[in-house]
Parts: structure tokens; C-alpha cells; sequence
């Protein structure tokens, strides 16, 4: 399932046909996607300017200027790719080349930019739902999520705080939405390798007694920003369905130091170790048991 980076790409791709935009026409092709639509969910968006769009966590969200917000879900293999006139000139010319089967295109909004943006979504576990935006504190998709990593509240001591008392493991506790929104198992692994500490070690331990946030804190929300800042300048990790709006594929995946490298050689300088893999909550953990304590 896409990240934050690869959200944080797929915004950035579309904000400049979206952003300012005003939508002349919805089409949803099916009654649903993962949940059905709202009865009124093409009438509520036509003709509606797209004031801004923004990220919450790996939510997607377009600011309505009539007091909506449209929520968008990727889910497992969802994707959007912009269609300019230019290309609709081009008989036969797509340039998003991951999926050719038309029949998974569900959602296309025409864009007064001249663009058409369409959602395609071959296993519909992606989403979206209309919110009036002064309800978005109670929507249960959005409530009790935790701050943006890359957000000015995301420090040490509020990271030590949350996990003060947690008896869960720091990767538990990375992946849990209410403590931190947006990170996901790719980037929680290659965070914590870069801050030297074991996906196994008690979350509590960012914490000192005196409940300040001890050294491991501060280098893993180090590790956790250059993670993400780094790979949402690489377009994000494709795997096998991320790819930008504009069909290029993310390049982050070149980068990855322990995630899916089973039996490699440690990267750090000087361990020597060898990268190992082990399931941990349902998911693959990759780490270096020499070097991460």
C-alpha cells in the first residue's frame, strides 16, 4: 500500500491541473470501490472549484470551494494519471503505462485546466468519500490520527510522550496511525536502521523516566524526516503499483538500505553484519541485528 511518500507525489503531480481548477464534469463509472459512493457524489463535485489540495496521513483531499472536502484513498493498487488535450490529440498515446485495461479507469474528473484526471483502480480497494469540511474533526476515517511526521509538532519530546508507556515494540508503535500518521512498513524499517535501533526494542524506551525523550528519540525523528524528505524528492518506492502521475516510476526502491534485502551484507560502515528478515504484526521486518540495538 502506498506511503506518504508516494501520496505526497501522487498530490504534488496533480495539484497543477487540479489546484484552482473547477470540475466540469464527475464520472463514476461503478456504484462503488472498496465503499459504495454517495448517492449525490457526482452532483456534489461538478461544477465545484478546487480551492486547494492537500495530505492528511495517506489521505488525499481536495478543498471544495463549496464547503466540501473530497477525501481520496489509493488503497492497495489505485492510481491516478492526468490525460492534458495534448494527449487526447495523440490517437493512441497514453503516457501512464502501468495498467492498460481501460475497464479499471472508475473515476475520471474533466478539470476546466484542460485536464482529465482519472483514477484507476484494477483491485478497488481505493476510496473516496465527500466531507463538509467543518465535520472533518469527527469524520471516524480521519479522527485520532497521529501528527504529520514532516509537521512542526512531530519532535523527540512528543514522540516520547506517545510511547511512554506503550508496552508494544518501536515498530508496532511507528505503524500505529494515532502516534504518528502516514508512516507504513517500507519506511518505519529503513528509519529505524538509519537510527541504529531494533524494530524489537520496547517503545517505551524513547522515553527517560523522568518522561523526556532519551537519545533514541531524537535520532529516530532525525532518521524519520531524512527518510521521507529523501524519497518524496525520488517520486516515492515502486514496487508494483506506485507510479507518478505522469506514468514515470518512483526511484526511492534503489535506495532502500534493508528493506526487502534478506541475506545482504550490512551497509553501514564497518558492521559486517547481514540483513535479516523476520515477521513481526503481520509484516516483514528487515533489519541488521549487529548494528541495530
Amino acid at each position: 500500500m502506498p506511503e506518504l511518500p508516494e501520496v505526497e507525489t501522487v498530490r504534488r503531480g496533480l495539484q497543477p491541473s487540479m489546484e484552482g481548477a473547477k470540475i466540469l464534469k464527475a464520472e463514476a463509472r461503478r456504484k462503488d470501490l472498496r465503499f459504495p459512493f454517495q448517492k449525490d457524489f457526482v452532483a456534489r463535485l461538478e461544477g465545484q472549484t478546487v480551492a486547494g489540495l492537500g495530505r492528511r496521513a495517506k489521505y488525499l483531499m481536495a478543498d471544495l470551494t463549496s464547503g466540501d472536502v473530497l477525501l481520496m484513498h489509493l488503497g492497495m493498487s489505485g492510481s491516478f494519471r492526468v490525460l492534458k488535450d495534448d494527449d487526447r490529440n495523440a490517437p493512441g498515446h497514453f503516457h501512464y503505462e502501468r495498467n492498460q485495461d481501460r475497464a479499471h479507469d472508475h473515476v475520471i474528473f474533466h478539470m476546466s485546466s484542460g485536464a482529465a484526471i482519472i483514477f484507476n483502480d484494477p483491485r478497488r480497494f481505493g476510496y473516496m468519500k465527500i466531507i463538509p469540511r467543518n465535520a472533518l474533526e469527527d469524520e471516524p476515517l480521519l479522527k485520532g490520527l497521529g501528527p504529520e511526521p514532516l509537521g512542526n509538532e512531530f519532535d523527540a519530546a512528543m514522540l516520547a510522550r506517545s510511547c511512554a508507556n506503550k508496552k508494544t515494540s518501536l515498530k508496532a508503535a511507528l505503524l500505529d496511525q494515532r502516534v504518528v500518521a502516514g508512516l507504513g512498513n517500507i519506511y518505519v524499517c529503513e528509519a529505524l536502521f538509519r537510527a541504529r535501533l531494533s524494530p524489537r526494542r520496547l517503545a517505551a524506551t524513547l522515553a527517560t523516566k523522568k518522561g523526556e525523550p532519551a537519545e533514541y528519540a531524537r535520532r529516530l525523528v532525525t532518521a524519520i524526516h531524512d527518510i521521507l524528505n529523501q524519497a518524496i524528492k525520488a517520486g516515492g518506492s515502486s514496487l508494483r503499483d506506485h507510479r507518478q502521475t505522469n506514468g514515470e516510476l518512483g526511484y526511492f526502491q534503489h535506495s532502500f538500505r534493508v528493506y526487502d534485502r534478506e541475506g545482504e551484507k550490512c551497509p553501514a560502515p564497518g558492521c559486517g553484519g547481514t540483513i535479516k528478515r523476520f515477521t513481526q504484526n503481520g509484516r516483514s521486518t528487515f533489519w541488521c541485528p549487529k548494528c541495530q540495538k
